[in-house]
């Protein structure tokens, strides 16, 4: 393994890319604008070719951390960064996503030089989550994130933007406030911010009285409230939720896509790096409830999706559905459970991302996202529909694309622990249909009897190409899941050991729990 600094360039090599702009850049004309977008896709795509360098030096069978940069900060805290199989993925889609993102905007007339520079900014501290491993640096790359999207929306987006942006930033900043107490406290009981170092420390777990309330698990369950504030806010969980669908309708295209595919993954990520391997006992308290709130939200929002006019807001509620699956994956806290969780975070990442930008399409043409606006594109744009069919299919879980892998494995983890929700949750696969293929069947199909549609045109070539690597990974993942699981397995079979010999009276098949009826 190399001892250069691979994951300081990934995360680091944007950013600088967004300070080249912003200091040797000048002038708004179209020379300037199309400079600014040629030096931010040769960034990502730099960025994209050295996480490839690091994911094949990676070992999916050690367990620990590898790449590990480790040297002193400020305030005694340290700079530590490194990656496991769990985390390894959310780098590479980021990394993987962002060219193409860049891509999309290359119609952007407007500030074009700020826009590729939140675009860059936005990029190194997403990677800097997923490779973080001290609190205080999680905490400021978690939050630092909040800022060039706010900016993305408030700037670039749509008729209301204003009050997408701010409440967009207002819910995901105070979720975070009490997770930022929590990690104070838990550097007041552990004397470390080390994350590797944390994995390993025993919170106390004993019954507390807190304001009058008798709290189960103790320390351990107020600690875990906090970290879920934040991370179910930044998922979203229902009911806190209600940001995403205004953000989203709001939002520029290329903001979505990255909202959706990578943002959205850090309260997953979360779960999985925090919740789960620091308070197991407290995790193992609050799955019922965990496990309603996901059912609940995959039927809710399903049904919400159904009543939804435009194509944007539409998919949203889609995504809150999607995450739905996560938590269930998650806090069923087994193999295929956990698998599947992260391999439905990848899966929606390349999906979601895709119908997005497939929005993006049409409404570049027509400015609306009405989907009365609409109706038989197919006599006029047969690629566009052949591709928009495709990831209709991969989103309601069509066997052979990603999207069926990611939701078997995740339902099938929770069928081992509670077959009523697993019952309720998989009714969200045909609440999924329904919204999924009225949706296709209102844009594409029937007769082009709008007038305004007569002249519009198919995709262009740059259109095309940008979902080819996206078919491609949707495709790749759904007829060989093993290039995920290979990678996820041994870390999450660790993390699942540590989880049940952590727990009180840990069964002798921890990591297999017998189903309950």
């Amino acid at each position: 393994m190399t001892t250069y600094p691979l994951l300081s360039v990934i995360t680091f090599l944007p950013i600088v890319a967004a300070l080249v702009l912003a200091l040797f850049l000048r002038g708004e004309d179209e020379a300037a604008a199309r400079n600014a977008k040629w030096l931010a896709l040769v960034a990502t795509t730099a960025t994209f070719a050295i996480s490839c360098v690091v994911l094949a030096g990676f070992d999916p069978q050690n367990t620990a951390f590898q790449f590990v940069e480790d040297r002193p900060w400020i305030m005694g805290l340290r700079y530590k960064l490194g990656v496991d199989g769990i985390s390894i993925l959310f780098v590479m889609l980021t990394t993987f996503l962002m060219p193409l993102v860049i891509l999309s905007t290359w119609g952007v007339t407007t500030r074009v030089k700020d826009y590729m520079i939140a675009f860059l900014v936005l990029e190194g501290l997403m990677i800097g989550v997923f490779v973080a491993l001290d609190l205080m640096l999680f905490y400021l790359f978690f939050e630092a994130g909040l800022i060039p999207m706010f900016l993305m929306i408030g700037i670039w987006g749509g008729r209301d933007r204003i009050y997408a942006a701010f409440k967009f930033f207002l819910y995901t900043f105070l979720g975070s406030v009490l997770m930022l107490v929590a990690m104070i406290a838990m550097y007041r009981m552990a004397g470390t911010t080390d994350i590797a170092a944390l994995l390993g420390f025993d919170f106390p777990s004993d019954p507390m009285r807190v304001l009058g309330i008798n709290v189960v698990a103790g320390a351990q369950m107020l600690l875990f409230l906090a970290f879920l504030a934040s991370f179910a806010v930044k998922l979203p969980m229902w009911p806190v939720h209600t940001w995403l669908p205004d953000a989203h309708v709001q939002a520029p295209t290329a903001a979505s896509v990255l909202l959706a595919a990578v943002l959205l993954k850090m309260g997953g990520y979360g779960f999985l790096r925090f919740s789960l391997p620091m308070f197991p006992e407290a995790s193992a308290v609050a799955q019922p409830f965990i496990f309603w709130l996901s059912a609940i939200a995959i039927v809710y929002t399903s049904l919400v999706a159904l009543a939804q006019s435009d194509m944007k807001k539409l998919i949203a509620y889609s995504s809150v559905a999607h995450m739905g699956y996560v938590t269930l994956g998650v806090f069923a806290a087994n193999q295929p459970g956990v698998d599947g969780a992260i391999f439905q975070m990848l899966s929606h990442g390349f999906i979601s991302g895709a119908l997005f930008l497939l929005v993006g399409v049409i409404y570049d043409r027509m400015h609306t996202r009405e989907i009365d606006a609409y109706g038989g594109l197919v006599n006029r744009m047969p690629i566009y529909a052949l591709v928009f069919m495709f990831f209709t299919m991969a989103n309601v879980g069509l066997p052979g694309t990603s999207g069926f892998v990611g939701e078997f494995l995740t339902l099938l983890g929770t069928f081992r622990v509670n077959t009523w929700v697993a019952l309720v949750a998989t009714s969200g696969v045909i609440l999924s249909a329904a919204y999924a293929l009225w949706l296709y069947r209102r844009v594409t199909l029937g007769d082009l009897v709008r007038t305004g549609l007569a002249g519009i045109s198919d995709m262009t070539p740059r259109e095309r190409w940008i979902f080819v690597p996206l078919i491609a990974m949707t495709l790749l993942l759904g007829v060989y899941p093993r290039a995920v699981t290979d990678i996820t397995g041994p870390a999450v079979a660790a993390l699942l050991n540590d989880y049940h010999a952590s727990l009180p009276a840990a069964p002798a098949d921890a990591a297999q729990p017998a189903a309950s009826h």
